[in-house]
């Protein structure tokens, strides 16, 4: 058997190839939209890509499922309870079916979705004990599947916790306790509030310490996993509408337009946002004016998902030889409307100058003096709920940063503003786009909370 585990750091997503090698045959499971990799791979192996497999219609990136198929002419396969608007194939609960010596048990596990899907894997068809199972986002390491997420479109979080619960218990944790289990994301993923980094385990391993599996009974799990989820980006509904619709293929290989300062401000004049790829501190030596600041370095797709409305044209701002980095970043997450990217910005913003700002970044001893200096700083933090019993700095208002862009009446434009999250990269975020929507004085803090908390813990 042939078995890859593909993962992608910035959206914590795993993803998967499995290939029978007396027969060639091989599958495809919650591929990314840039597929080329898993093309390659499967050449490169001498085999033949005849199915996708989607574990549910995921919310958290735009699968590559249509542009898997169209580069391999393999057909798609999604719970038998999906309904998609492209040709794909349904299977049952407890359908197998047979790449040769590999056989895959499909076994249908609603809760996170109604259509969720885990697929069992048997490296032979007579194997007691199976190789592992792939529970997309049913079960993870260390948790379950959030199953609120779809509270806004038709279900609520009571029906599909009480769903999931009835999965786990009865659909797999009935796997035999070697069986190792791959999830679909990792730690980092909003999918839910406690995953871990380790990126596989064994159905024992989870019995006996993932805290959702050792509730007692299904009201204490009910109540467990349906409280202290961090807050969903706002592209999740979003993306898991698109993913049961037909759409546009990407192009992984075609590089966004060169636009030249003039059109650049056309463009956004017009409504583009201009997004800045460029590390934090690089941002706050210098940076355009109307330009937010979301690092490539970091998650950069789901937090321009989560600050950026999905039907806006989008101008990008990146070192040279970034642009289809940055433009394949954001098609994940299905934000298509990349129109270009600024050419050569470097020069741009040395021949206006007037068009430049710097990014104020503060120490967390500098933050501490202006604060004793001034008594109308405004202090905004950007962590997630679940972060804030760490601690939070005295008097901060709190708005996680994705939902900064909705709650940003509750802050006074005319005072000094000073942002902070856990590390730096968020506040940048946060900090940039209060700039671009009319703040003038506004700071973050460099190594936010974990730094600051030294600060005080050292004095």
């Amino acid at each position: 058997m042939k078995f890859n585990q593909y993962y992608l750091e910035c959206l914590s997503h795993a993803s998967y190839l499995i290939g029978d090698e007396t027969t060639g045959r091989a599958v495809v499971i919650d591929p990314q939209r840039d597929v080329a990799e898993y093309v390659s791979d499967a050449a490169e192996s001498g085999l033949t890509i005849e199915l996708v497999i989607e574990t549910h219609f995921h919310a958290d990136f735009l699968s590559g499922h249509l542009e898997l198929a169209k580069a391999t002419g393999a057909k798609i396969v999604y719970s038998s309870v999906a309904e998609t608007e492209f040709d794909s194939v349904g299977v049952d609960d407890g359908e197998r079916y047979s790449l040769g010596e590999v056989t895959l048990e499909f076994r249908q596990t609603p809760g996170h979705t109604p259509e969720s899907l885990s697929i069992v894997i048997f490296e032979h068809d007579g194997d007691e004990v199976p190789f592992g199972v792939l529970t997309g986002d049913t079960l993870f390491i260390g948790d379950v599947g959030r199953p609120d997420l779809l509270a806004s479109i038709g279900f609520t979080r009571e029906e599909l916790a009480d769903q999931l619960y009835d999965s786990l218990h009865d659909k797999l944790m009935t796997l035999p306790d070697a069986t190792k289990v791959y999830p679909a994301h990792g730690a980092g993923s909003a999918c839910g509030k406690n995953l871990s980094t380790e990126l596989w385990s064994t159905i024992g391993d989870q019995k006996s310490t993932n805290y959702a599996l050792r509730a007692p009974d299904k009201p204490t799990f009910m109540s467990l996993v349906t409280e202290g989820q961090p807050p969903a980006p706002g592209y999740f509904v979003y993306d898991a509408i698109l993913n049961r619709k037909d759409r546009e293929l990407l192009d992984e290989t075609a590089a966004p337009t060169a636009m030249t300062y003039v059109e650049m401000v056309e463009a956004v004049a017009g409504g583009a946002m201009l997004i800045d790829g460029r590390d934090p501190d690089e941002f706050g030596h210098g940076h355009l004016r109307a330009a937010i600041n979301v690092g490539l370095t970091g998650r950069y797709a789901e937090f321009a998902g989560s600050i950026l409305p999905h039907d806006v044209d989008i101008v990008l701002v990146v070192d040279p030889g970034q642009e289809i980095e940055g433009k394949n970043r954001l098609a994940r997450i299905g934000f298509d409307r990349v129109i270009g990217y600024l050419d050569d910005p470097y020069k741009v913003m040395f021949q206006h100058r007037d068009d430049v700002q710097i990014g104020s970044r503060l120490t967390a001893q500098g933050f501490n003096e202006r604060v004793a200096e001034m008594h109308d700083i405004q202090i905004v933090d950007v962590r997630n709920p679940g972060e804030l019993a760490e601690g939070i700095i005295e008097g901060a208002i709190a708005i996680p940063v994705g939902q900064l862009p909705a709650r940003i009446d509750e802050l006074d434009v005319t005072r000094p503003t000073v942002v902070y999250c856990a590390g730096g990269y968020r506040s940048s975020v946060a900090a940039s786009l209060l700039r671009q929507r009319g703040f003038a004085d506004v700071s973050d803090i460099l190594g936010g909370y974990g730094a600051w908390i030294v600060t005080v813990q050292s004095a």
